[in-house]
């Protein structure tokens, strides 16, 4: 297994490679060279492995032998082992036609545990075998923080350094990443968007100089480890209703903002799970309901919503899909990215469009509306769904088609938006974790969302 830029201007590389260089070098994204094949047969005999007994055998398909089996497998269970709950993403049944697939029973309650718990034991693993510093650089609009800092702080070889849109992420987001206080972690609140910390993260690995003298790393969703990471949790969900007899037709719903878990899941069918429909849940900052339903991919006004980890305008995994879209054309992906980046938008012909139809529906959700869900569903289920999930839910009632179920992905617990939830007047109690977050100093820097600057606050801290 080898991995190539979208772009394809980088020589095919390893595994390891790949992680370490995260944002390829030309500025595409990294993706396998081919995508492994699955049989019925292998896919039967998958249904009754565990969580990590499953991971294993996905990441084998793409590490190529690169980390021998047994130390994989070690890395495999100890990020696993973390989880609250023995099923690490167990399915919930809502109602006949609704399931939730829980996602956020990791240390940071959100799903973005499951591919950073991993990251963070892999890069730890690549530093000691190399001998090498790593120094990971990511931004995040509210989740990808927490769960980047919690998988390596402490750990020797590595620093980490965090961008967040000052004031946008939500309280409990912002206490689990500023309450850290170890010295190699580094929260950067950015007076902005967190689409200006996405581009100066690009901007800065893209500086190819920079990246290599600082030993910069990628854990945003750029790594293609995280993509595969995620993977995993579509095949365990679809095998949990397979073993129940509800796998004749199986949609996802899948909150998102920046593509990447939407991708996973388009990955996984690829592979030859055979999902019936990948449904794009989005909230009101809804480009890529817009990209789905007339073919042009083009940022519209920044909206403040109840869903603030989905408040996202540049989808920095959608690169990945125009390329298989695009036929695995190199030259047309990149040629697509320079028009975007001169005019601010991207319109595919109708063939294409018909194509994306095929492999997407999407339903962009309203503000109201998810407040609604959440109300709605915690009446009728006693289920309380968090912001997210619940426009993954909204979606998934929206388009839902007799005869098949839908399984919306509950990307974070509850607890983690209780601003939102407070507005209908729901009272949760905190999980103790996070109650306990109320209670810390909190350590961070404001900085202007100029490159200049993070570059000074990342010198200074490397």
């Amino acid at each position: 297994m080898e991995y190539i830029s979208t772009r394809g201007k980088v020589k095919p590389i390893g595994f390891i490679d790949a992680i370490l260089m995260g944002l390829a070098d030309d500025g595409g994204l990294l993706v396998p060279k081919h995508i492994p094949q699955l049989s019925a047969d292998t896919l039967q005999k998958w249904q009754k492995l565990s969580y990590s007994e499953l991971a294993l055998e996905i990441f084998s398909l793409y590490v190529n032998n690169e980390i021998p089996r047994n130390e994989l497998k070690q890395l495999v269970d100890a990020s696993y082992a973390t989880f609250r709950d023995d099923a690490v993403t167990p399915v919930k049944r809502l109602n006949d036609g609704t399931y939730v697939l829980e996602l956020f029973h990791g240390p940071t309650f959100a799903f973005k545990d499951i591919a950073l718990q991993f990251l963070g034991n892999l890069y730890s693993y690549v530093s000691r075998k190399t001998n090498s510093i790593i120094h990971i650089l990511g931004a995040t609009s509210g989740d990808t923080g927490a769960s980047a800092i919690e998988g390596v702080r402490g750990k020797e070889g590595i620093r980490i350094c965090i961008l967040h849109p000052h004031g946008k992420v939500s309280k409990v987001q912002e206490l689990q990443m500023t309450t850290v206080d170890d010295e190699n972690v580094l929260n950067l609140s950015v007076e902005g968007t967190f689409d200006d910390c996405q581009r100066i993260i690009k901007e800065l690995f893209a500086d190819v100089e920079f990246k290599h003298r600082y030993h910069l790393r990628a854990i945003n969703s750029i790594n293609i480890a995280r993509i595969l990471a995620q993977t995993v949790y579509y095949f365990y969900a679809y095998f949990q209703l397979a073993n129940n007899n509800q796998a004749e037709k199986v949609n996802f719903s899948v909150p998102t903002g920046n593509f990447g878990d939407i991708f996973a899941g388009y990955l996984a069918q690829k592979m030859g799970l055979p999902i019936h429909k990948l449904i794009l849940a989005t909230n009101e900052n809804n480009i890529l309901e817009r990209f789905v339903q007339d073919g042009v991919y083009q940022p519209g006004a920044f909206r403040g919503t109840y869903s603030p980890s989905m408040d996202i305008q540049v989808a920095s995994n959608f690169e990945r899909y125009l390329f298989y879209l695009y036929g695995e054309d190199a030259q047309a992906v990149s040629a697509i990215m320079d028009q975007f980046k001169a005019e601010g938008r991207v319109v595919i012909p109708a063939d294409k469009l018909q194509a994306v139809q095929a492999d997407f529906a999407a339903y962009g959700v309203q503000n109201e509306e998810c407040l609604d869900t959440i109300s709605e569903y915690y009446e009728k289920y006693a289920y309380l769904l968090d912001p997210h999930t619940a426009c993954g839910v909204a979606a998934a009632d929206k388009l839902a088609v007799d005869g098949e179920v839908t399984v919306a992905l509950s990307t974070a617990h509850p607890a983690k938006f209780d601003e939102s939830i407070r507005l209908r007047s729901i009272e949760q109690t905190y999980p103790q974790q996070i109650q306990a977050l109320f209670d810390k100093p909190q350590f961070q820097t404001v900085v202007s969302g100029t490159n200049n600057e993070i570059k000074d606050q990342l010198v200074k801290f490397f």
